[in-house]
């Protein structure tokens, strides 16, 4: 997503670090939900410890990691706190509430106390009423037309909830899409993260049943991909509105790519400076992440001439020349961005500082 946030120009982007326009799917739209689902593998491995802690500690971490997490998504919609044009100040009236890392914060929420009080294939059933829960709610809300920007159902809830003037407003209109409504599917994604974790953990504890753990995952790979295809048919896949069959198809694809990074760097042992490349940034992802959002808001405030800034120096009057189509430039920009990143994440790693919340 730091690649995808930070291009040249807006105006030149290749069509697969585009989000798609409305239905359908693009590379880019695999992100979210993958990082979702890695949330909920992660609450596999930390869950038997909160449970060993009992519920006042359980609830102590989760509403705490909760606050935590939207708190910062809410400060960097905010940030710079004024104008890049003027300087006037923002005031919290006309502030976005939602977000990325909102979405995270909730999903993770309830997506932990469903697995700490649902445990086992009963987080799967809930989940999976989640996903059926919001089909209907879909077609209830609006029978004719559920799928489309203005027949959508959520817009209106989040219109009431939250304020016309706190929704994203990238579509054209007051609609977001890490809304209230579609953070329901989402919740649905985190636990089955957390119960292919769990799988992994129980199936492949010893270097005997590692096989059979594995043929478990690529069959359910292949269930989901098939199920999320069909239901693609009567609920477009979109990931805007979040739909289930989205939920399902992404979390195919999820755990087939997981399934394969297994089998060939865990048991094969296939490594590389290019996977060793990536360590850096997952051991800081939540920090590297709102560090690539905050850098580029905080530095367009420091004007050096009509339309250049420090971050955005290196494009116009560099890169913006590269020969060939405007493309090239845009994404070469971006990738010179993802190595700054990486390196700060690399001095970190170096330094054994790791930021968590």
């Amino acid at each position: 997503m730091i690649l995808v946030n930070n291009p040249g120009t807006w105006a030149h982007i290749y069509a697969p670090l585009k989000h798609a326009p409305w239905h359908g799917l693009t590379p880019t739209d695999l992100v979210f939900p993958f990082f979702l689902f890695a949330v909920g593998n992660a609450l596999s491995f930390v869950m038997p410890k909160l449970e060993a802690a009992g519920p006042a500690t359980f609830w102590k971490k989760v509403l705490k990691r909760t606050a935590l997490i939207f708190l910062i998504g809410l400060f960097l919609n905010w940030w710079p706190f004024v104008k890049a044009d003027d300087y006037s100040f923002k005031v919290f009236e006309n502030v976005r509430i939602m977000g990325v890392l909102q979405r995270i914060a909730l999903a993770y929420f309830f997506a932990a106390v469903i697995a700490y009080y649902f445990k086992g294939v009963k987080s799967f059933y809930v989940a999976m009423l989640l996903l059926l829960g919001y089909w209907a709610l879909c077609l209830v809300g609006n029978p004719v037309d559920p799928y489309s920007l203005e027949g959508w159902f959520g817009t209106a809830i989040d219109k009431a909830l939250l304020g016309v003037t706190h929704l994203y407003k990238g579509e054209g209109k007051p609609f977001d899409p890490e809304g209230l409504m579609s953070t329901m599917p989402a919740i649905a994604q985190v636990l089955l993260g957390y119960l292919v974790g769990n799988h992994i953990k129980e199936k492949g504890s010893t270097n005997e049943s590692v096989p059979f753990m594995l043929n478990g995952l690529f069959i359910a790979a292949i269930a989901l991909l098939v199920t999320g295809f069909c239901w693609d048919m009567v609920m477009p896949i979109n990931k805007k509105i979040w739909t289930s069959s989205y939920v399902v198809y992404t979390t195919g694809l999820a755990i087939l790519t997981l399934a394969t990074m297994i089998y060939f760097i865990e048991i094969k042992g296939v490594k590389s400076k290019i996977s060793s490349f990536f360590d850096v940034f997952g051991k800081n992802a939540l920090f590297v992440f709102a560090l690539s959002a905050f850098l580029p808001k905080g530095l367009a405030l420091l004007k050096i001439e009509k339309g250049v800034t420090p971050w955005n120096w290196l494009y116009k009057k560099v890169l913006i020349h590269v020969p060939g189509l405007p493309e090239n430039g845009s994404l070469l920009y971006a990738i010179c961005v993802i190595t700054v990143m990486w390196f700060i994440c690399w001095v970190l790693d170096r330094k054994r500082i790791y930021i968590k919340v």
